[in-house]
Order: C-alpha cells, then sequence, then structure tokens
C-alpha cells in the first residue's frame, strides 16, 4: 500500500523549489543556494505589503492581502554565482486571521524563520492588543514545531533542523536574566512614521519607550519607518535583507525620542529604557504580575486598547470593506434576503402546523 505523505501543499511546493534549485546549481562547484524564510505580520492595514514591495525594489502598487500570501525574493552573492532564496509569507487581516500563522511556520521552514511584525504607529490603542495576539500565536506555533520535532530520531533532519533554529544569547547579552527572548529571530516595524510624528511629544515618548521595552524584552531589533521616506526605507530595508539574505543591517543606532528609532536586538538595556512613562499614578497601585504587565497597564491607562473591536468586526472577512466587491456583494446581498425569505416561510409553515395541532387536540 502507497504511503501517504502528511506534507501541506505549501511544504510539497516549497521542496520542489529547493529540488530545483539545487539541480540548477550543480555545475557551480562548490556553490550553494542559501534559502531563508520570513513571516511577516501586524496591525491591518499596517503597510506590510508596502514595505515588502519597497525592501523587493518592486515597482507596484500594493494590494490589500487577502488572508495569506506568498512570494520571494532572490539576490546573487557575487557574478556568476547561484541566487539565494527567501521565501516571503504575509498575513493579512491584523489579528483575525492568526490561526492562519500555523502555515508558514512548519519544520521545512522552522531552521531559517525569520519574524517581522509590523505595528501601525498612527493607531496605538491597536497596537498593544495586535503586538500581544500576533506575537502569542507566533510563538505558540514555533514551540509546537520545535516540541514535535523532538518525537524524531536525534539523527533525523526534522530534528536537527529545529536544534539549528534554537536561539542561544551570548553570555554577555544585556539584561540575559530578565528577558524572554522570542524563539526566532523577530525584528519590529512602526509604520506610518510621517503621522506618528504629528502626535504630542508626551504620547510619542510612551509608544517608543514601551516599543523599546517590547523589543529588547523579546529580543528583538525596533525600527520606525515611512514609506514616504527614502532615508528611512533604505534602513528598514538594510533590516530586511539582513533577515531574509543574511546580509549586513548596518551599525546605525537612534535611540533619541525625537527621532525614528533605530536599535538593533542587543544595542538597547532596561537601564538606558527607564522606567514605564507615568506621572499620574502610582506605580505601586497597578498590582502588576511581572515587568511586561506593569507596562501594558501603564500603556493602556493612555492608549486604552481597541483590539478587542478589531477581531471582532473582522469574523467575517467577507464584510470587511478593504475586500469589497460591488456586483458580488449586490449577487450575495440578493442571496441573503431570498434565504431569509424562505427562513420565515419554512417558519410561517412550522407554526401553523403546529397552531393546527394544536387546534386538532382540542375537537
Amino acid at each position: 500500500m502507497a504511503k501517504i505523505s502528511s506534507d501541506t501543499l505549501w511544504e510539497l511546493a516549497a521542496a520542489e523549489v529547493q529540488s530545483q534549485e539545487s539541480g540548477a546549481g550543480d555545475g557551480d562547484g562548490d556553490e550553494t543556494v542559501c534559502e531563508r524564510s520570513v513571516f511577516l505580520m501586524g496591525s491591518k492595514a499596517g503597510g506590510k505589503t508596502s514595505i515588502l514591495l519597497r525592501c523587493l525594489e518592486r515597482d507596484e502598487p500594493p494590494k490589500p492581502t487577502l488572508a495569506l500570501e506568498y512570494t520571494f525574493g532572490r539576490r546573487a552573492r557575487g557574478h556568476n554565482t547561484p541566487k539565494d532564496i527567501a521565501h516571503l509569507w504575509e498575513l493579512g487581516g491584523g489579528t483575525s486571521l492568526s490561526d492562519l500563522i500555523q502555515i508558514p511556520i512548519t519544520l521545512v521552514s522552522i531552521s531559517s524563520l525569520s519574524v517581522v511584525l509590523v505595528l501601525d504607529l498612527s493607531k496605538p490603542n491597536a497596537l498593544w492588543g495586535t503586538m500581544e495576539k500576533l506575537l502569542h500565536a507566533a510563538q505558540a506555533q514555533v514551540e509546537k514545531v520545535f516540541s514535535n520535532a523532538q518525537t524524531f530520531k536525534p539523527g533525523a533532519k526534522q530534528h536537527k533542523a529545529a536544534r539549528s533554529a534554537a536561539r542561544v544569547l551570548p553570555k554577555d547579552y544585556p539584561d540575559r536574566e530578565l528577558i524572554s527572548p522570542f524563539p526566532v529571530p523577530l525584528l519590529i516595524v512602526g509604520s506610518k512614521y510621517d503621522l506618528f510624528q504629528e502626535f504630542e511629544s508626551d504620547k510619542k515618548k510612551v509608544i517608543s519607550k514601551t516599543l523599546r521595552f517590547l523589543a529588547h524584552y523579546y529580543t528583538a531589533s525596533l525600527i520606525f519607518t515611512s514609506i514616504k521616506s527614502e532615508s528611512l526605507m533604505s534602513k528598514t530595508k538594510s533590516f530586511f535583507s539582513h533577515l531574509a539574505f543574511g546580509l549586513e543591517r548596518g551599525k546605525t543606532v537612534s535611540c533619541d525620542y525625537s527621532k525614528p528609532l533605530i536599535i538593533p536586538a542587543g544595542a538597547d538595556s532596561f537601564s538606558q529604557i527607564g522606567s514605564p512613562p507615568t506621572t499620574d499614578v502610582d506605580i505601586m497601585s497597578l498590582h502588576a504580575k511581572n515587568p511586561k504587565d506593569l507596562w501594558k497597564k501603564v500603556y493602556e491607562r493612555v492608549f486604552p486598547s481597541e483590539s478587542s473591536g478589531e477581531q471582532r468586526d473582522l469574523k467575517d472577512p467577507g464584510k470587511d470593506p478593504q475586500y469589497s466587491e460591488p456586483q458580488i456583494d449586490a449577487m450575495r446581498a440578493q442571496k441573503d434576503q431570498l434565504w431569509c425569505v424562505c427562513l420565515n416561510y419554512v417558519l410561517h409553515v412550522k407554526e401553523n402546523k403546529h397552531q393546527q395541532a394544536i387546534h386538532n387536540k382540542s375537537i
């Protein structure tokens, strides 16, 4: 009896691409194709697609991301050498489609996986909720993959892939005993800086300090950017290319709250970040369970969370205005109306039968 493969369609497709690329490079001596995977997620309509297109130098208009989309990028390391490949996944819909995270994070991708979290700086009330739900979902899936890999024998390629993916921090990493490293390399991008810089200075400081804390806590790199700034996009591309192709990400560091933040992982510390920015409440009165919970309570006093409302509104993507199709929507509305008429008719018939049965019993 033939063995039935448990691989998903995406895993099979990725394996086929890898096989073809490896075959194409056989005649180039010891030059091998390097493949990496980058998974982008974040705020709904936060600019993920626009940032990705600019980093790939693709001159095309961005379109709303439909659920989960895949593309790839290539880059040659030198003259007459095979091009390295970056498998790029983008999750749409903000937090509403977080269940799809399990598709790009698999045993096939885990050994070379990085995550990019794009947070819309112009919508601070949804920022913490978006960050918390997406990072939790991604981390849970990564840990599930690691756990599944342990079921294979130590010499199996799946077991080796999980071991090679596990992050090991240097002994001198700042605050090593106080942080909670994300299991794979993580880049946090604060988008729409052009709108953010119009905020009041006190609010900008709260958002900036909070994101600095979160980035350091998760051992992530942090950069603020805007597609309207060539300089910021150039720096963002350096961070992206570091994850996608292993290139140098540059040595620029900016912690000045009056300027866009640019902080590579490991370049910050809790002592430099300072305490949560609050003046109207005693921190001890917030009864926080841990430092992260304290920062959350302080942040949400300034920017009450709206993440639950976003998730509720997007529960049915068919009603999301960004996916509107006038002709299809009109046909759907007509179908829904017809369905309601049929349902009312069925209920009316059942009610009549029920009344008739009561009447017959009374005779």
